[in-house]
């Protein structure tokens, strides 16, 4: 029998899916009037990644996969060479934005046909560059995760523990903290009660990294 704590409620997926969906349309919508605005062509291309992605990002019981697990077969790759398109075109623009570089990011992380080819030092850079625009508690340690696999965990723990203060309430602090303690000292095996506490998704009790 399935229990809350490894199944969203039914229709959660599907309810998800609509509301991206939507979004995509409205995106679209707003393109047609602004063609030339390279910060629409990067919201389009941000939703239409993570449309591609969506197929894989859960099991057959709605816990949540994460993203080196997933199956990348399923993802749908003719709607992400569509998105870098669209981000190609906002490039040579040459007026980046939010919207462009969190969808650069999201593409560096689907073009690769393995996980392990993932560029995280391209990524660290993007999120540096992100930072200028959005200098947030949650992009800093979106980049300390990236910085986990350019340098040390060491060194992105050192970077998590300053958000402390910040992130006291965000889930997915302690989940990452927990996770780079785990693997800067494999001895101790913190236990990421305090992540779960603090988030109400059902699907994110059972998964503690990127999906």
């Amino acid at each position: 029998m399935r229990t809350p704590s490894t199944c969203p409620p039914a229709g959660t997926q599907a309810q998800s899916r609509d509301l991206v969906d939507e979004a995509e349309f409205l995106a679209s919508l707003l393109h047609q009037p602004m063609p030339t605005e390279p910060e629409v062509l990067g919201l389009l291309a941000l939703i239409r990644l993570h449309q591609a992605r969506a197929a894989a990002r859960f099991d057959p019981d709605g816990r949540i996969v994460q993203l080196q697990h997933q199956d990348r077969t399923r993802w749908d790759h003719e709607t992400i060479e569509e998105a870098n398109r669209l981000i190609a075109r906002a490039a040579a623009m040459r007026r980046p934005g939010p919207y462009q570089l969190q969808a650069a990011i999201i593409a560096c992380r689907a073009e690769p046909k393995r996980w392990e080819d993932t560029d995280w030092p391209q990524i660290a850079v993007l999120y540096d560059m992100l930072l200028h625009f959005s200098p947030s508690p949650v992009t800093r340690l979106c980049r300390a995760i990236a910085l986990r696999y350019v340098t040390a965990p060491a060194a992105a723990l050192s970077e998590v523990d300053k958000l402390g203060t910040d992130l006291y309430d965000y889930h997915l602090f302690h989940a990452t903290r927990a996770e780079l303690r785990e693997l800067d000292r494999p001895r101790k095996r913190p236990r990421p009660t305090n992540a779960l506490s603090r988030t109400a998704n059902p699907a994110e009790h059972s998964c503690s990294g990127n999906a």
